[in-house]
């Protein structure tokens, strides 16, 4: 079998003739970037062949002049017979502003959403039971007389065990004189008995809500007792090396071994920010006896281990919507392996649990006639429209852009990020806002939003995303096909390069929040209603903690409505998963939500292509649904 070195690393594999490339490469534990999950179609797997020969069929994704300087997409090359070469260009996860690996502790959350109204009821509780001892005469095994003494407290309902419990349940009856601390799950059949300790032990009692994301993970450790936050913790979803978006990971998963490599990548992310929760404030792992996690569709199937292939297919079926109580050990989650977590509910193929649980943020889940929009800015834009009469939901392909992914220098909000950015009308230059005040690193969203409008309404760019190249700016670089905006200089910048924004970015951009505005649309014309009748828009989502709202109507991401009817609220998939942590009442709710829930398929709708066609501009084709944007930009142009 031919051998084939990966440099400048120096891994080495050998393979069959015939194995792909890219193949070979994740074997060998090579960090290839390959956003379209190995289609063929990003034209991000670039490597060069320094020696050695393969088939490859990269023409036409790269240009005949790159293919003779030995350059050939990983996912479209096979190995042949000879010894193979192969220089691996730069990884996502390192430098650039791309994908990166550092952790923050900014809160993604907004505690003030919690109704000040609600019924403390976590799934698992612990409880000290004393246990009188064993009595010759008796007859009873240590079960008997811990059930009888649990049912003395909490009824004659049947109390069950798990065989790791009934192991060490002699022992621990034993050591403080009979007391004992159980941790128990009720059910209206059962109470689940998951974990006995010596003494009194309820104050060591925790929790986890989970977001899992396409794009990013977080993890919150909650001390149940007194349902209080502890520390919250994100990351990069491993898997984003497979794919940006669910539909990359899809195709990724139904290769031999790649869905088992998926559910790995994922649960290595969320027990990688369970152990930093946990050992940041003295918590062990083991004392957790609970979680809730909240993800999209395919983001749960993809951590179950479940085939995702026919969430993409017509009559697009997933395998559940539901899923039933599995115990962490099942899962995967390395916590106390009894405990059992709770999966929010889906709604369909592209609404999952991450907006069940971000509904219960709002007053969509309140019983009111006012009709309120819910928006979730992420890789995936969701949406739902309603009130107490109905619920109208939809999922639109936004693209990873606003958390950074697919553009050069792009990154999340964090430390180092350009959060916002001005421009000098005459040079064209950026002044920019960073968060942490610190050199930037790359541009976040918010950021993206910020320097487009400012762009467009300094006449920086035209409505189709354009640089205008007949103005002389130090800030526009015109020496290759695609121009470059230069955001921030080498010399300014974190690692000595410079920050810029492509044509291509900007095209990426664009057709982001092309996608939002016209999902929101679709849903308003099927409704019979319009953008003036909304009552509150709700934007979730990581990104838009620092998101203008002036400059998103400026880009045409949102509709043009008064200011005051937009409520920003961060994270709410991780707040809802919080909220049904702590009260079995929000989890029937959510249930009721989920349930209620009207769900339309955007790749069946028609008419959804015409409203993305006329949302790919600057505000938007259709003027009159932008009054105010073009009032100013009129005003503007007169200033000037």
């Amino acid at each position: 079998m031919p051998l084939i070195t990966f440099q400048p690393g120096g891994q080495t594999i050998d393979l069959p003739r015939g194995s792909d490339l890219l193949e070979a490469a994740r074997q060998a534990g090579v960090e290839i970037d390959f956003p379209c999950g190995g289609k063929g179609t990003c034209g991000k797997c670039i490597v060069r062949i320094v020696s050695g020969d393969v088939d490859s069929n990269s023409l036409g994704v790269l240009s005949a002049a790159t293919v003779s300087e030995g350059y050939v997409l990983a996912c479209r090359t096979k190995i042949l017979d000879t010894p193979v070469r192969v220089e691996v260009q730069e990884p996502i996860g390192r430098e650039g502003g791309k994908f990166s690996d550092e952790l923050d502790d900014i809160q993604l959350i907004r505690h003030e959403l919690l109704p000040e109204d609600y019924q403390y009821d976590p799934l698992a509780l612990k409880w000290v039971v004393q246990v009188p001892p064993p009595q010759a005469d008796h007859g009873l095994s240590d079960i008997d007389r811990l059930t009888r003494t649990i049912q003395k407290e909490w009824g004659k309902t049947e109390v069950v065990y798990s065989l790791s419990v009934l192991r060490s349940t002699a022992d621990l009856l034993r050591q403080e004189n009979g007391q004992v601390t159980i941790t128990l799950i009720r059910t209206p059949q059962r109470n689940h008995i998951i974990d006995i300790e010596p003494g009194d032990r309820t104050t060591r009692h925790y929790g986890i809500s989970v977001d899992v994301g396409t794009t990013t993970i977080a993890v919150q450790l909650v001390f149940l007792p007194l349902a209080k936050i502890i520390a919250t913790r994100t990351a990069y979803n491993d898997q984003i090396e497979c794919g940006l978006d669910v539909i990359s990971r899809i195709n990724y998963a139904q290769k031999p071994g790649h869905l088992q490599e998926l559910r790995v990548r994922v649960l290595r992310t969320i027990n990688r920010l369970i152990k930093q929760v946990c050992s940041g404030h003295g918590v062990l792992p083991s004392e957790i006896c609970n979680g809730v996690i909240a993800g999209n569709t395919t983001m749960v199937h993809l951590l179950l281990g479940l085939n995702p292939e026919y969430i993409r297919l017509e009559p697009y079926t997933p395998t559940l919507l539901e899923a039933p109580y599995l115990s962490a050990e099942e899962v995967g989650i390395e916590i106390n392996p009894q405990s059992w977590i709770y999966i929010a509910p889906c709604v369909g193929s592209y609404v999952g649990g991450d907006i069940t649980s971000g509904l219960l943020c709002t007053d969509l889940a309140t019983p009111t006639d006012q009709v309120n929009l819910f928006i979730d800015v992420g890789t995936n834009g969701e949406l739902v429209i309603g009130n107490q009469d109905f619920l109208l939901t939809c999922a639109c392909s936004a693209g990873p852009a606003f958390e950074g992914g697919g553009i050069d220098h792009g990154m999340r909000a964090a430390v180092g990020a350009i959060e916002r950015v001005e421009i000098d009308a005459v040079t064209g230059q950026a002044v920019c806002q960073v968060i942490g005040n610190v050199r930037p690193r790359g541009i976040c969203g918010s950021g993206m939003i910020s320097l487009l409008a400012n762009l467009f309404v300094n006449g920086w760019i035209d409505a189709a995303g354009k640089l205008d190249r007949s103005r002389p700016s130090m800030a526009i670089d015109t020496s290759e096909r695609i121009a470059r905006y230069i955001i921030v200089p080498p010399e300014q910048s974190a690692n000595g390069k410079a920050i810029t924004l492509s044509e291509i970015d900007i095209d990426n951009i664009i057709r982001a929040k092309a996608a939002i505005y016209s999902a929101c649309a679709l849903l308003l014309e099927k409704v019979g209603l319009q953008f003036s009748d909304l009552q509150s828009i709700y934007i979730a989502g990581g990104f838009g903690r620092f998101l203008d709202i002036e400059k998103a109507m400026i880009i045409g991401l949102v509709p043009d409505l008064p200011r005051e009817k937009y409520r920003y609220i961060g994270n709410s998939s991780l707040m809802g998963a919080y909220m049904v942590l702590v009260s079995q009442e929000f989890r029937q709710h959510q249930l009721n939500l989920a349930r209620r829930m009207t769900y339309i398929e955007l790749s069946t709708e028609a008419n959804y292509m015409n409203h993305y066609t006329g949302a790919l501009f600057l505000p938007h084709t259709e003027r009159s649904a932008f009054p105010t944007v073009h009032a100013f930009l009129a005003s503007t142009s007169n200033k000037a």
